[in-house]
């Protein structure tokens, strides 16, 4: 298995960055992103956090405001009142637990409010370069069941099986590139079997 799946690596690579199509230049402003960005796309929380990020510089700043004018200040994403809350919460328990600073383990994320596991990972990888698992949104999930990966549902057990075939050095890029494809080649409808770089080895072409 790991000679296909350094093959779907070299594919992807060739085709997408290794990156997020989130923007953030910091941990914290990754943080944030990545709370809001839940039931949101990126384009439209990288539009709201072009303005965001040049009034909130740190945690201070989400802690000064009320919760009030957080809200509207991210009014335009899905879910702004709870996010608001998550926002203020995991920037108190920060300067309160971490010194002011994001924390770089697992344990210290997924003890924020709003981030679990998953998104834990995408901070991890792309804000620390640790790869300490493999983010599993629903981008992912699709493509791994379709390359026949996984015959999981449940996000964590995906994570496991792809935990177990993926070297560990690749466990970030990996989740990068196939919430790459997911979105614009293997798409839930209609995937878009001529574009796909990976077309000869799925085993759900036929299908």
């Amino acid at each position: 298995m790991d000679d296909k799946v350094q093959e779907i690596v070299s594919r992807l690579e060739k085709l997408f960055p290794d990156r997020l199509e989130l923007n953030f230049s910091n941990p914290l402003e990754l943080l944030v992103a990545v709370v809001l960005s839940a039931q949101t796309t990126d384009k439209k929380v990288n539009q709201l956090t072009e303005v965001l990020f040049k009034k909130y510089k740190d945690c201070e700043d989400y802690l000064r405001v009320s919760l009030e004018e957080l809200e509207k200040d991210i009014s335009s994403v899905n879910y702004y009142r709870n996010k608001a809350k998550f926002i203020k919460s995991a920037c108190q328990r920060i300067m309160e637990e971490f010194g002011g600073k994001v924390p770089d383990t697992m344990e210290g994320l997924t003890s924020l409010p709003g981030v679990g596991r998953k998104s834990a990972n995408i901070i991890l990888y792309n804000a620390f370069g640790k790869n300490e698992g493999i983010a599993v949104d629903t981008h992912v999930a699709r493509v791994s069941q379709r390359l026949g990966l996984t015959e999981e549902d449940k996000p964590e057990k995906i994570e496991q099986d792809l935990m177990r075939v993926v070297p560990k050095e690749l466990w970030g890029k990996f989740s990068n590139l196939l919430i790459l494809l997911g979105r614009y080649v293997c798409t839930a409808q209609k995937p878009k079997h001529q574009e796909c770089p990976l077309y000869d080895l799925c085993p759900s072409r036929e299908l």
